[in-house]
């Protein structure tokens, strides 16, 4: 092997502490096979100090062949390339090409023109930090922003509500100034592997520093609060047209994290389908992209997805994620009662909806 390119998962366990099992795994097997040279790149998203603290270590430790990683420009030709390079996807977006988009490298001197030149045979265009920690951290602080934004508009959100306003129209408003401002759209809470995850892998290596990340904490709390928000709001809405949760029929429309995406990673529908069946609801769950689901971090639940034929013949719809498959006019005029989540009726107008 002349290079090799480690993708694999970094969850976290049941305490939120980074789970490296498949990485460690991953090492151990490919150490004992290198040979002279070889490129080794971790991709997977991590605190940061894993390619060195912990994947460095590893390769060295097992490598059949005296190995040692390149530390230095010049030395030994008994050595390996390390080196860190995010994986940088946007799910359920095709308007930007793969290899338009920037590839980050951070390497061990060395190793980073070396990772430069295999990427720069897929990508074009190839950006190189100086450590491979700043390379872990880049990737971390790029998903932090984006749930600290999210965090932004959810809380907002929730008082607009009890205001009466729709923090929709406030959010596009806002966006049409053309600077200091970048619009993130609602939803149900945060999923995916990336955006609820990472914020946790600093938050745990800054505990190794005596520092305390008061507003990643924050931040994680309003997010995780809205599926139950979204619960609230399906009792509330059936109670006021006169149902109640307990032995109702309720289909969730759309399981994914994000629309026209088959990803079911830390999804807030599961909490949401959870949460109602603790109230005594006969739940389903639809979705075009998932014939069965689905399992979380803290439960598992055996489904399989329902059809759409009889939307009528259920006391409340909930609608957690906007496919383009769905016809959300002829939802809501199938439907008894609609909770969206996501604004997708926008344009539709009915008594029935229910928006939050």
């Amino acid at each position: 092997m002349d290079a090799v390119i480690i993708c694999v998962p970094t969850p976290l366990d049941e305490h939120c502490q980074p789970d490296m099992s498949y990485m460690t795994s991953t090492a151990e097997s490919v150490a004992p096979r290198l040979r002279e040279g070889p490129l080794i790149v971790l991709e997977s998203t991590t605190y940061p100090g894993t390619t060195e603290e912990v994947l460095v270590p590893i390769l060295e430790r097992l490598n059949q062949s005296g190995l040692t990683a390149a530390r230095q420009e010049f030395g030994t030709d008994s050595r390996f390339y390390i080196a860190f390079s995010p994986e940088r996807e946007d799910p359920g977006n095709n308007t930007v090409a793969r290899r338009d988009i920037p590839k980050l490298i951070g390497g061990l001197n060395q190793s980073a023109a070396e990772a430069a030149a295999l990427y720069g045979s897929i990508f074009n265009r190839t950006v190189s930090v100086s450590t491979p920690a700043v390379a872990e951290t880049t990737k971390l602080l790029a998903n932090i922003y984006r749930c600290v934004n999210i965090a932004l508009v959810n809380e907002p959100k929730l008082l607009c509500l009890r205001m009466g306003m729709d923090i929709s129209e406030v959010n596009e408003a806002a966006s049409w100034k053309p600077f200091g401002f970048q619009a993130f759209y609602l939803g149900p809470g945060l999923g995916g592997h990336c955006i609820p995850i990472d914020p946790f892998y600093l938050s745990w290596k800054a505990k190794r520093f005596d520092f305390d990340t008061r507003f990643i904490e924050l931040v994680d709390k309003v997010n995780a609060a809205m599926p139950y928000h979204v619960a609230t709001v399906v009792a509330s809405a059936m109670n006021s047209h006169k149902k109640v949760v307990n032995t109702s029929g309720i289909p969730i429309l759309g399981v994914a994290y994000e629309k026209d995406i088959d990803d079911l990673r830390e999804l807030p529908a599961l909490t949401i389908i959870e949460l109602l069946r603790q109230q005594g609801a006969i739940v389903s769950y639809h979705d075009p992209y998932f014939p069965r689901a689905g399992r979380g971090r803290h439960y598992q639940l055996e489904m399989g997805c329902a059809s759409l034929d009889q939307l009528g013949e259920y006391d409340a719809v909930v609608i957690v994620t906007d496919h383009s498959d769905y016809d959300f006019a002829r939802i809501v005029n199938e439907s008894q009662l609609v909770t969206d989540t996501r604004n997708a009726t926008r344009g539709v107008q009915s008594l029935k909806i229910v928006r939050c």
